[in-house]
């Protein structure tokens, strides 16, 4: 079955695309059990962030437009709209591209470390749901063992660049005065964890949380003497913000045009930096329109990043080689398993051979046939079968003149004789008459009532 990755990423759609078929986390379980059923796929799991949204799967068929067609019905997006900003990986390629983005190699931030516990959550989230086999299984343990390596072996994650810290950076080009300046956290999870870190490092003066759950607001306020408050209390306290970062798993809008519209009317005009880091969207873009609100998303923090990437080139290329590794031992084990698998059908089918060949037999000397009759046709028998399938298989490469088959097959067999130059027909005749005597034992065992 063939392998693929399919989905878009921050270099392949912007934001408004990305959160059109971003997947909330509680509803994922139930979209790869769709996922699976109305696709026909054998395994499958799903990777969805701020900046990707990616499906790993393996198909009985090598039609990716099936996938593409469910992605789009389960999300209600018009396919035409989200169609031009997909990627379609295949078999190495999609091996390699998962390794890649485990590694923080395809990340808006090179090297950025926060995705690996986003993959590691698509991993859980698929072996919970059942929706993962030995194939991706083995796949996602060989990119957290690449991420692992990379982290240990490169300099790609010595300096601090993070979609985090490029924000807090973005923030403090607009206030100077850092520790006179108040930051609402809208959300509780690891990028706001991070960005509470970075503020604190760079003297922020005040550090508000906001968060659904109050009890997961008050363990981050309190670990950078902030406070903590409910989502509820948001628009109410809104005015006290100077810097605001939003990254929560909402899928509509916390912040709406009008409470940013009375929050600016409070503070008497004064800035307010928004960044929102969320996909979807928790501030609506219209709140952007207006004069004293500077309103970013994780896109337009590209340009703070790529000031910060030169230090990461090199080790980056270094990573890259790890993934090239990494790669050639997943091959060879899907080979060796793709080996053993064909060997066990092999076998499988050569006992269902010689177990309806020994019915035969056994049915002959019940009704008084001549043993060794019998036993002669039933050697003749058993030998033909196994070796049809074979045969077939030669006489079709020389009939094309492919002598790589040929001489594969030859080892293949552990026929230890190399192909020869031949004249036209010669070998055939000889091997033509033991089958057709072969034939013709076996016409008389027939004929003697088998």
């Amino acid at each position: 079955m063939p392998l693929f990755a399919i989905g878009l990423n921050h270099d392949s759609a912007p934001v408004a695309i990305r959160e059109s078929l971003a997947f909330n986390a509680d509803t994922l379980g139930d979209a790869l059990q769709d996922a699976k059923s109305e696709t026909g796929a054998d395994e499958v799991a799903i990777l969805s962030t701020c900046n990707r949204t990616e499906i790993y799967i393996r198909l009985p068929h090598t039609d990716p437009e099936v996938v593409i067609g469910w992605l789009t019905r389960r999300q209600q997006v018009e396919l035409r709209k989200v169609r031009p900003h997909l990627y379609v990986r295949r078999s190495t390629d999609a091996m390699r591209h998962l390794m890649r983005v485990s590694a923080g190699l395809d990340s808006l931030v090179l090297g950025e470390p926060q995705i690996l516990g986003q993959v590691k959550d698509a991993y859980h989230k698929a072996a919970s749901a059942g929706s993962l086999g030995a194939v991706l299984e083995r796949l996602f343990q060989h990119a957290f063992s690449v991420a692992k390596q990379v982290r240990t072996d490169t300099d790609i994650g010595s300096n601090p660049i993070s979609v985090a810290f490029a924000a807090v950076t973005m923030a403090k080009q607009i206030f100077d005065d850092f520790p006179k300046r108040t930051a609402v956290l809208v959300g509780a999870g690891e990028t706001i964890e991070l960005v509470a870190r970075h503020l604190a490092q760079q003297g922020i003066g005040r550090v508000l949380v906001a968060n659904r759950n109050i009890e997961r607001a008050k363990r981050l306020a309190e670990a950078h003497d902030g406070e903590a408050m409910s989502l509820n209390d948001l628009p109410r306290r809104l005015h006290e913000a100077d810097v605001v970062v939003s990254s929560t798993g909402s899928s509509l809008p916390i912040l709406g045009k009008g409470t940013a519209e009375r929050a600016v009317r409070s503070r008497r005009h004064k800035p307010m930096f928004m960044l929102d880091l969320a996909v979807p969207r928790d501030i609506e873009p219209e709140a952007g329109e207006m004069d004293d609100v500077y309103l970013y998303t994780v896109d337009d923090l590209r340009g703070v990043v790529a000031e910060n990437m030169r230090s990461r080139q090199e080790a980056a290329a270094q990573a890259e080689a790890i993934v090239d590794r990494q790669v050639r031992q997943y091959l060879e084990w899907r080979r060796a398993r793709d080996a053993g698998e064909a060997i066990r059908t092999f076998r499988e089918r050569a006992h269902s051979y010689a177990r309806a060949t020994r019915a035969q037999a056994e049915r002959q000397l019940a009704r008084g046939d001549d043993p060794s009759e019998v036993l002669e046709w039933l050697t003749h028998t058993l030998t033909r079968r196994l070796i049809h399938a074979p045969t077939v298989g030669l006489r079709a490469a020389a009939a094309t003149g492919d002598r790589t088959r040929i001489q594969h097959a030859l080892e293949t067999l552990a026929i230890e004789q190399q192909v020869a130059e031949q004249r036209p027909g010669e070998g055939d005749d000889s091997e033509q008459a033991g089958a057709d005597g072969g034939q013709a034992r076996g016409d008389r065992r027939a004929a003697g009532g088998s």
